[in-house]
């Protein structure tokens, strides 16, 4: 799994989980990571990112947040062209069997519920990474 190219955008309104996000991502070799404490913030950013023609290739997000929440943001990015097969994995402090099925039903790639091990955050990765960028990888 080669992340040394990915551009990351890590959305949480707690800015400890995105530093303990991005150092997973840096830990698994990422060198590209933006962030947002919010859907909002996130939606500016991967507007941001298009228009200087270097947009966003994975979102890992927080479910739960001020303004818009994750759910929200992952409804509005699968309706934006540039970004409506980008990887989109999920973390989550929710494991509600609907609350999963909200988020697989509106295009969510995983979700790994908090608290986490690296390990557990890996696999989610590695799953979504796999599924989303395995084809071009082999070629």
């Amino acid at each position: 799994m080669d992340l040394s190219n990915i551009r990351f955008l890590v959305v949480d309104d707690m800015q400890l989980m995105r530093k303990i996000v991005a150092g997973e991502l840096t830990r698994l070799g990422a060198k590209h990571i933006d962030f947002a404490e919010d859907g909002m913030q996130a939606i500016e950013i991967l507007k941001a990112k298009a228009l200087a023609r270097t947009p966003i290739n994975f979102i890992v997000s927080d479910w739960n947040m001020p303004n818009m929440t994750g759910i929200e943001l992952l409804k509005i990015v699968r309706k934006i062209s540039v970004y409506k097969d980008v990887p989109f994995l999920m973390v989550t402090a929710e494991a509600e069997v609907n609350q999963v099925q909200e988020a697989i039903a509106s295009g969510v790639d995983n979700y790994v519920v908090k608290p986490f091990t690296p390990a557990q955050f890996e696999t989610k990765l590695a799953a979504v990474y796999k599924k989303r960028f395995g084809a071009q990888q082999a070629s």
